[in-house]
């Protein structure tokens, strides 16, 4: 079995790895330090290691980062898959499987806000499905506070909204 330490990173590797979407690092947090396989601290020094390496790409908002695995990741964990122990690999599995659903929906939907070039702001609002934009909403407000909070808004009612243009534009 691995060291420690590259076991951590062995750990989120295949955890990208089993799921065809990018992950948060809450819910990578959420796996490592409910099953007690580290610190909150070493986790992130084990992210950060595998970013500046190049096996994980990170993709930030203002509220969330999501972590993909790039092909180097890929290519990586494909060689030491085995140096992390059947059980761990069956935890992680289990762990998953169970949240599926509610892992993708949490990353399916994005909302994100920039200053523009004419000082006001534009929010982002996406909702992917099977990787690719279901919607790509941009609004323009005059201040950060309202583009934060329809950024927010966005992650709640995004439903409730995406239902209410369809029923209006078909």
């Amino acid at each position: 079995m691995a060291e420690p330490f590259t076991l951590y990173k062995l750990i989120i590797l295949y955890m990208l790895k089993k799921v065809d979407f990018p992950l948060t690092n809450s819910q990578i947090s959420e796996f490592v330090l409910d099953e007690g396989y580290t610190t909150y601290f070493k986790l992130q020094q084990a992210i950060s290691e595998l970013i500046s390496s190049g096996f994980v790409r990170e993709e930030s908002t203002h509220s969330r980062t999501f972590y993909h695995l790039t092909a180097e990741g890929d290519e990586t964990i494909c060689y030491f898959k085995n140096d992390i122990s059947p059980a761990i690999q069956h935890d992680i599995d289990t762990f998953l499987k169970e949240k599926q659903y509610e892992l993708k929906n949490e990353v399916a939907v994005k909302s994100d806000y920039y200053q523009n070039s004419n000082m006001e702001y534009s929010v982002r609002c996406q909702v992917f499905e099977q990787g690719a934009p279901l919607i790509d909403l941009t609004l323009t407000v005059p201040t950060e506070s309202e583009a934060e909070t329809i950024a927010n808004n966005w992650m709640k009612k995004n439903p409730q909204i995406y239902a209410f243009i369809m029923e209006h534009l078909l």
